[in-house]
């Protein structure tokens, strides 16, 4: 069995540490340098047994610490991972339309799509536009009333034509 190298600052630190952590993903890391430092003899398997890691992400959780410190353990990502514009960006996006819509004209997802298309420079799902317009305040686009090429005549005729 390969000897674990020894951390650097104490384990009171490490203590005061888990203490002040309002984080429960947070906390579990914490508590993984902690428990390797109080018992040196736990391997990487049963310190994750114990804080529901496994044996390799262990692992992962000692390099941070060693290269970083307990700043190493934070997960500071929130929530917008994947990304492809801020929120300043999509507002300024959504500006011309929202501005169109003040006109009392409704917005069309398929124009927004166009060109969240350009400023992005690829293709994105439909899904996505109609979540930014949630997230911006615009209501539900909804459909036309009548289709376009919908010709009153012809269905005042065919009404006359139907038989009852």
């Amino acid at each position: 069995m390969r000897r674990r190298k020894s951390f650097d600052g104490g384990i009171d630190d490490i203590a005061k540490a888990m203490r002040k952590s309002k984080n429960p993903g947070h906390f579990r890391r914490i508590q993984c340098i902690y428990l390797a430092m109080l018992n040196p003899l736990m391997t990487a398997e049963e310190i994750g047994a114990s804080t529901l890691f496994t044996g390799r992400n262990v692992g992962y959780i000692f390099a941070d610490y060693r290269k970083h410190g307990l700043k190493g353990l934070e997960d500071g990502r929130g929530g917008r991972r994947r990304e492809n514009l801020t929120l300043a960006q999509e507002a300024e996006l959504l500006k011309p339309f929202e501005q169109e819509s003040q006109t009392g004209s409704l917005v069309v997802a398929s124009k927004v799509r166009k060109a969240y298309e350009e400023k992005v420079g690829r293709k994105v799902a439909e899904s996505t536009i109609y979540r930014i317009l949630n997230k911006h305040g615009f209501r539900r686009i909804v459909p036309y009333r009548r289709h376009k090429k919908a010709d009153k005549k012809e269905q005042e005729s065919f009404k006359k034509t139907l038989q009852t």
